[in-house]
């Protein structure tokens, strides 16, 4: 990474968003699995490519092929009985909503937020415990997709793991990741939580078009 670097953009880490200094975004990348990053020299670089496609800033070389056919047979056909969650945020931190749909249709069946100073990994983790309890209410056997890692990493250790500081503007999140979390403590269910390859497939059926 250049030293001349002033501003460090992470699209996939333990918190996406942007960092003015190397070590605090270290802190979101190191160890993390398949980490997205890149330094840029001025703020407004960093914002305009956090709101873009990772592939837009690393070069075309660089950019992820198309799957080959092993890797489609390999990762076969998404479940279109289903439901998939995810979440938008614009800026880290930021006004964040998240959503459920219907993966065979796109159709809307939550749609959560804005919430003033959020994460999108709050809004992820947010979004498959709706899930979670919607499919229960429901008694539905439809399994869920996220294309969330930490999303994933935080429901199976039932507890969240954000840097995100709780403010006046937040207060509502903070006690909705606490009604999360105690509700993943309280309940047992059988969904099977299957993770969304957009590698494969593209982007969720939830997604929000932001990137």
């Amino acid at each position: 990474m250049s030293k001349k670097n002033k501003f460090f953009v992470v699209w996939d880490g333990r918190e996406p968003g942007i960092y003015s200094s190397w070590d605090e975004c270290k802190r979101q990348v190191h160890a993390y699995p398949e980490a997205k990053y890149k330094g840029f020299m001025t703020e407004a670089e960093a914002r305009e490519a956090f709101l873009s496609p990772y592939w837009d800033f690393v070069g075309k070389n660089a950019k992820a092929a198309q799957p080959t056919k092993e890797q489609i047979a390999q990762a076969g056909l998404p479940v279109k009985e289903s439901i998939a969650v995810d979440a938008a945020c614009s800026g880290n931190p930021g006004l964040m909503e998240y959503r459920g749909v219907y993966t065979r249709t796109g159709e809307e069946i939550f749609h959560q937020g804005p919430f003033k100073n959020g994460t999108n990994n709050i809004g992820e983790f947010l979004a498959l415990v709706h899930g979670l309890a919607f499919l229960k209410q429901q008694n539905s056997n439809f399994p869920i997709y996220t294309d969330s890692k930490t999303a994933l990493a935080w429901v199976k250790a039932k507890k969240t793991k954000t840097l995100l500081a709780k403010n006046a503007e937040n207060e509502t999140l903070f006690d909705l990741m606490a009604r999360a979390e105690k509700w993943l403590a309280d309940n047992t269910y059988s969904t099977e939580i299957l993770k969304w390859k957009t590698e494969v497939w593209g982007e969720i059926p939830a997604d929000f078009g932001r990137k």
